[in-house]
């Protein structure tokens, strides 16, 4: 609350609206003093009262002054009203209408906490951005683009942008510090080694800055794998990788590309995800949970993942004990919590 009157206030600052706003003062309480000065059947309560309505034009006639001095008082403070009041509406118009070109340009700084940022604009980051939304828990979460193009590239009332090659400056303006996650895209303009090299550096920046964000980043050479890990991500995607590995699946299998893309995708079909354990089943093996959890809630449960390790048990032993440090890989229609 009290940073958004800040804002506030400094806005009027810049446009010179609290200057005005304080002439709107001075002669609503100046006319308050004469109206009842010169009308012996008004207070000055009653005379801020009419003071507000004479100003503004809205004339409710409650009061009314019946001194020939008091209806040319009357006649001033109507003519300051429409003058100020029309200007005040025109910095007021003015002031949203620069904001919002300064937002879509990536002008302004971000001020949101707890947000996903996204490094670069390509079309991997609108896919990307297509999935977020289409998750219940990030359909309005909000999410700053760092890119360096013209203007904000989507219509999205909770996406955020900062306009600007990706560097310690534009990741600041992101607001890094009270981010939750970030994504590191490769940067297209250039050749591998060097976006590769720079998707290094950035991650070294942003660990720098914020050593408790939740870093993604994006490789294509899996030898640079080694120097992300020493900068500290927390999760690297190799794309040769992952498509190579899709494309002789889908030779053996045929159909299976399709399988993968659906499971991984949020906007269509069963979705694949990592769930907290339910309470009840703490301390259950894991053909107990299987079972149980495919007949009551239709979700079937593929593996378990350790948190403290994020080591992965796909299909364990069926008296594999469950734990409540463990997250259970289910697959379901919809995303469940525990």
């Amino acid at each position: 609350m009290k940073k958004g009157l800040k804002r506030l206030y400094s806005f009027f600052q810049q446009e010179n609206l609290h200057v005005l706003f304080v002439v709107i003062l001075l002669i609503i309480l100046a006319s308050s003093a004469l109206i009842a000065w010169l009308e012996p059947n008004v207070s000055f309560a009653n005379g801020i009262w009419w003071s507000i309505v004479t100003l503004t034009t809205v004339g409710y006639g409650d009061i009314s002054p019946e001194t020939a001095a008091g209806r040319m008082l009357a006649v001033l403070v109507m003519f300051f009203g429409i003058g100020l009041l029309g200007m005040l509406s025109a910095g007021l118009a003015t002031m949203l209408i620069s904001r919002k070109i300064r937002e879509n340009k990536g002008m302004s700084p971000s001020v949101v906490e707890d947000h996903i940022i996204i490094c670069e604009w390509n079309y991997r980051a609108k896919a990307i951005l297509k999935e977020l939304r289409a998750d219940a828990q990030t359909k309005k979460k909000p999410i700053v683009l760092v890119a360096d193009i013209e203007e904000i590239p989507v219509d999205d009332p909770h996406l955020f942008f900062i306009r600007g090659v990706v560097c310690e400056e534009t990741l600041e303006k992101a607001n890094l510090k009270k981010a939750e996650t970030i994504i590191v895209l490769g940067d297209d303009a250039t050749e591998t080694t060097a976006r590769d090299a720079k998707v290094v550096l950035t991650t070294l920046t942003v660990e720098s800055i914020n050593p408790d964000v939740y870093s993604v980043v994006e490789l294509v050479d899996k030898k640079n794998e080694p120097h992300c890990r020493r900068a500290n991500a927390d999760e690297i995607i190799i794309g040769s990788d992952l498509s190579s590995h899709l494309i002789a699946s889908a030779a053996l299998d045929h159909g299976i590309s399709r399988v993968v893309i659906e499971l991984l995708s949020n906007r269509y079909g069963n979705e694949l995800y990592s769930m907290p354990v339910p309470a009840n089943m703490v301390g259950k093996d894991f053909l107990d949970i299987f079972v149980t959890m495919k007949k009551r809630q239709n979700i079937i449960v593929i593996g378990v993942q350790k948190r403290d390790t994020e080591a992965f048990l796909p299909n364990p032993d069926a008296d594999y004990l469950v734990t409540e440090d463990d997250l259970l890989l289910v697959i379901s229609q919809d995303r469940v919590t525990a």
